[in-house]
């Protein structure tokens, strides 16, 4: 039986780092594991008013989330904190009252920055954020990546052995975390 991941990546930036990473992890995960990247950016902004009549792009995300056995965000860092683009899914996503797409499933954080701290802080906020609707956060290993270039190549391929072996460290973690919501 398939477990279907439903992925946020924080940056729409073509080649973003964090994208690189998602993959990354994918490539560490058993082959009963099927991620889908969740698109973000072309969603309107939140507005109540939605909430008597969603838009077809915010409905589709919800039922994404809601189709999903487990959730991963992977996020970049900026100004200290989330990305709007992702808050405002989760935004999307966990509203109207009495239809959060997210209660219940399993998720984690990770993210890359070019800074030392890999997105420590944007983390934090985004546990924060996720904790409140409802989402069980894997606590540990947090996974904060001070992203060199040619560290993790397009397709997902990390060069380090040591990042490696921290990422599949991750990896089981976080298959044994999705697999007690099972």
């Amino acid at each position: 039986m398939s477990i279907k991941v439903a992925v946020f990546v924080g940056s729409l930036r073509q080649d973003s780092i964090n994208r690189r990473l998602a993959l990354a992890v994918e490539k560490l995960a058993p082959q009963d594991f099927s991620f889908q990247h969740l698109p973000i950016g072309g969603l309107p902004l939140y507005n109540q008013d939605f909430d008597g009549d969603y838009p077809a792009a915010c409905k589709e995300l919800k039922r994404a989330v809601e189709a999903a056995d487990a959730l991963l965000f992977v996020t970049p860092e900026y100004n200290r904190s989330i990305p709007g683009v992702l808050k405002n899914a989760i935004d999307i996503a966990s509203r109207p009252w009495g239809t959060n797409s997210f209660a219940g499933k399993p998720g984690a954080v990770i993210g890359a920055s070019i800074g030392a701290t890999g997105s420590a802080l944007s983390q934090q906020h985004l546990r924060n954020v996720l904790t409140y609707v409802d989402v069980a956060m894997l606590a540990q290993p947090e996974v904060f990546v001070a992203f060199k270039e040619g560290l993790i190549d397009a397709e997902g391929n990390v060069s380090s052995d040591g990042t490696r072996k921290f990422l599949q460290g991750f990896v089981d973690k976080y298959v044994g975390w999705i697999k007690r919501f099972r």
